[in-house]
């Protein structure tokens, strides 16, 4: 049961793309997914919204345009089958336009449990993108 488990987030990577300025103090979420992972490039690996069992950890990438550097965005994870909040991270975005994600991570050894989740990527109250996953 997820309310018993330690759950961490692993990892934020947050890069941006060469060639940005500042000038623009609003951010769009151009794109967005739910992966099992996200690469070197900064981009998703294995995009789905199903996982199996036995899932581990679970990545939520996007990409960006038009942001202030520094502009801090909020993930919020959620267990939505035990309505378990599970965690809030937040970071700063580094340039104008550029991509990255943060990852969920159960601790070694633990899995995700069975059901369904979500994660919403805020800007301060204003809801920039909502996405779901279910682990079978």
């Amino acid at each position: 049961m997820l309310k018993k488990a330690i759950v961490l987030i692993l990892s934020a990577a947050i890069f941006a793309l060469p060639g940005c300025s500042f000038l623009n103090s609003d951010i769009t979420v151009t794109d967005a997914g739910i992966a099992a992972g996200i690469d070197d490039n900064l981009m998703p690996v294995k995009v789905t919204d199903l996982f199996p069992k036995g899932t581990s950890k679970v990545s939520c990438w996007f990409r960006w345009r038009n942001a202030k550097i520094n502009t801090q965005v909020l993930a919020k994870w959620h267990y939505v089958t035990d309505d378990v909040h599970i965690v809030d991270y937040s970071f700063n975005i580094p340039k104008k336009d550029g991509s990255g994600g943060v990852t969920l991570s159960m601790p070694e050894g633990k899995t995700l449990p069975q059901g369904s989740y979500k994660v919403d990527l805020f800007l301060g109250k204003k809801l920039l993108k909502p996405l779901s996953f279910k682990v079978e």
